[in-house]
């Protein structure tokens, strides 16, 4: 059964694509990820796996102990329905999705892991499931970097957390770029530069957020006060305040490569 709101969703979007002469774009692509004590991840794992391939979904699901990260794609309302049903579970119930619509799956098969972390940074000591650092809105991050200063006056700058090969295919304006190769060596690299940003406040950002939830809190433990997550990532700031500060597209590692300003896909030409 189709869910409420996604009829009219689809009416929508149709209503658009007949007005440019487009293809209807009817998969329904989501992501999201929740820092949480998981106790059964195994038992989750096949309990989702299950769910998913009934749904006929593609994707990726990471399980660990410390949460749940997902990219799922599908028909809207199969989609839905999986989210639906996870919500139900008290852990993940008001899971909050970033949505975007394509034309065909950008993945090839599901997938389900159990991982020691949902993202890998190789510090046991931080754990997001016990508390988050603080984050601001995309409105905020805008303001203060409009203004290059914070609310109280410390001059402000922005940290890519991202790996370099990401960076390259688009940023914010004078973004800080330590040129990862993967994220675990993030705490090194705070390390080397943390005496250079000990008088600044720091936006961190990430695709999606999930990066930013372990390095803002990493960095406040190294004594790095004023240190601040885009709440949502770069997706989040393209949906709510567009291109502001910001050149190129978000990559996203699925078949659709890069996302503009609308979250519409932007393959990659070499």
């Amino acid at each position: 059964m189709v869910q409420p709101g996604l009829v009219e969703e689809l009416s929508t979007r149709r209503r658009g694509a007949d007005a440019y002469n487009l293809p209807m774009a009817d998969i329904l692509n989501i992501s999201t990820y929740r820092f949480v004590a998981i106790d059964d991840p195994q038992a989750l794992q096949h309990q989702l796996k299950a769910r998913a391939l009934d749904l006929d979904l593609k994707g990726t699901i990471l399980i660990s102990p410390e949460g749940i990260n997902l990219f799922l794609a599908g028909l809207g309302s199969h989609v839905q329905a999986f989210m639906k049903a996870l919500r139900e579970d008290p852990r993940f119930a008001d899971l909050p999705t970033k949505d975007s619509w394509s034309d065909h799956i950008p993945f090839r098969k599901m997938l389900v892991k159990v991982k020691a972390e949902i993202i890998r940074m190789n510090e046991p000591a931080i754990r997001p499931q016990q508390g988050r650092a603080p984050a601001i809105t995309p409105q905020v991050a805008k303001q203060w970097l409009d203004s290059g200063v914070d609310d109280q006056g410390r001059p402000v700058v922005i940290l890519d957390t991202r790996n370099d090969f990401e960076v390259g295919h688009g940023g914010f304006h004078n973004a800080i770029n330590w040129h990862l190769s993967k994220f675990s060596e993030f705490p090194q690299a705070v390390r080397e530069h943390a005496s250079e940003l000990a008088d600044k406040t720091v936006i961190t950002y990430c695709t999606g957020g999930i990066r930013c939830e372990k390095a803002a809190l990493f960095m406040r433990d190294l004594g790095l006060d004023h240190v601040y997550q885009i709440d949502g990532g770069i997706l989040k700031y393209f949906e709510e305040v567009g291109t502001a500060h910001y050149e190129g597209q978000c990559f996203v590692f699925d078949e659709r490569e890069a996302l503009g300003v609308d979250l519409s896909p932007h393959p990659i030409t070499c």
